[in-house]
């Protein structure tokens, strides 16, 4: 995970192998509805939100809930959930991610049959 004023990046891999990419908030001191995640191992489990269908959620983030992976491409389509997709677009200034659909429904093609799924955040 990189982290930056503009937000936080990173690649979702599974075995090893990467297959698409994050955005979040930048660090804001693990605040509600501000701030990306903190480095840490996550139990996620697969959920049907209202809003965002089927997914899967964060369930042991320290002092937050309802942290989801969806779809969405700048920061303005997250309050504090981790947005999937396939590239990185936008600008220096404002990035963003593209394929975004795309990205989600890969994610959620190789969870499929899985109810738990671990996270491990860390720093590249």
């Amino acid at each position: 995970m990189g982290n930056t004023d503009k937000g936080t990046f990173g690649v979702l891999r599974h075995d090893g192998v990467p297959f698409a990419l994050t955005m979040e908030l930048p660090w804001r001191d693990n605040r509600h509805n501000e701030s990306c995640i903190p480095l840490g191992v996550y139990e996620c489990r697969r959920i049907t939100s209202p809003k965002f269908g089927e997914t899967f959620e964060l369930s042991n983030v320290p002092d937050r809930t309802h942290i989801l992976f969806h779809k969405g491409n700048t920061l303005a389509d997250t309050a504090g959930c981790i947005l999937i997709g396939e590239e990185f677009a936008g600008s220096h200034a404002a990035p963003s991610l593209a394929s975004s659909a795309r990205g989600f429904r890969e994610f959620m093609a190789l969870a499929e049959g899985v109810e738990r799924l671990h996270l491990v955040v860390s720093q590249f």
